[in-house]
């Protein structure tokens, strides 16, 4: 009689890491992204109409509702793509269920992290096409802001306008050198809006010294050929305006950095929790 010996063959080890499922599921978390966010674009659109004059009130609250969109969006697209990378990773038949545990939640993590990383990057790429398609195409309008002292989201820029808007009426009997913006001395208007420009910028650290305050009132004064104490009335008012509307942007600034960190974070949390789920589904847990 002869004795049958059955050897049971050992699996092959399984990585503890499956790429694949970690970057299926963050392309799944990206697109999605995408969408939510092309959504709330579309509603944001809608609801907020151009012509309303912006407050530094309706401004942060618009700020607010667009960093919970953001953290909603984050959670709602990172538990997606975290669901499924849980669901398309491998089964680890030998692991004990802590250890389990742990890799889901990491490979929720990766998943997120990916989407992350990619989803910076092509934003970054994104960006710098479009600057560089617009510096190559602008032109004539890019010599013409070149030549008013201007550059493309300047905040100052429509301050500097209000600033160095000239009485006609008071120029009337004029060569129309000033009215041209050119000085009799040479200095073009360009040079004289970029020393307002740095002077009315540096007031967000300190106020206006008085002997830059008087230098900025000469020129208003001789630019647009208001009296002296017109040209100091509107020198405070434009200085009072563009502080306010630096602070504005802090605080807008400071809200959607702290929103994005909130973002984040919760985005991190859905993925690895969402993946502890399809991870148990996965292995019918």
């Amino acid at each position: 009689m002869v004795d049958t010996v059955i050897v049971e063959a050992e699996a092959p080890p399984v990585s503890a890491v499956s790429w694949p499922a970690i970057i299926a599921g963050g392309f799944v978390a990206a697109a999605f992204t995408l969408l939510l966010l092309a959504l709330g674009s579309g509603i944001g659109f809608s609801v907020i109409s151009p012509w309303s004059a912006p407050t530094d009130i309706t401004t942060t609250k618009a700020a607010t509702v667009a960093g919970i969109y953001m953290a909603v969006t984050a959670v709602m697209a990172s538990a997606l793509g975290g669901y499924i990378t849980g669901r398309l990773r491998a089964r680890w038949l030998r692991a004990p269920l802590d250890e389990i545990y742990f890799r889901d939640t990491a490979h929720g993590v990766l998943a997120w992290a990916f989407a992350t990383v990619m989803g910076a990057a092509l934003l970054a790429s994104a960006a710098t096409i479009v600057a560089g398609g617009a510096a190559a195409g602008a032109g004539p309008s890019a010599a013409i802001a070149s030549a008013s002292g201007t550059t493309p989201n300047d905040i100052a820029a429509p301050f500097l306008d209000r600033l160095f808007r000239p009485d006609y009426a008071a120029l009337t009997g004029d060569t129309g050198q000033r009215a041209a913006g050119v000085f009799a001395g040479g200095r073009d208007l360009a040079a004289d809006r970029e020393a307002a420009r740095r002077l009315l910028l540096g007031v967000r650290h300190r106020e206006l010294a008085a002997d830059d305050r008087q230098y900025l009132v000469q020129m208003v004064a001789a630019r647009t050929g208001l009296a002296p104490a017109d040209a100091e009335r509107r020198v405070t008012t434009i200085e009072t305006e563009i502080r306010g509307a630096l602070d504005t942007a802090r605080r807008v600034a400071m809200q959607l950095s702290f929103w994005l960190v909130a973002a984040l974070f919760l985005g991190a949390f859905a993925a690895g929790f969402a993946a502890t789920e399809g991870g148990a589904a996965r292995d019918g847990r």
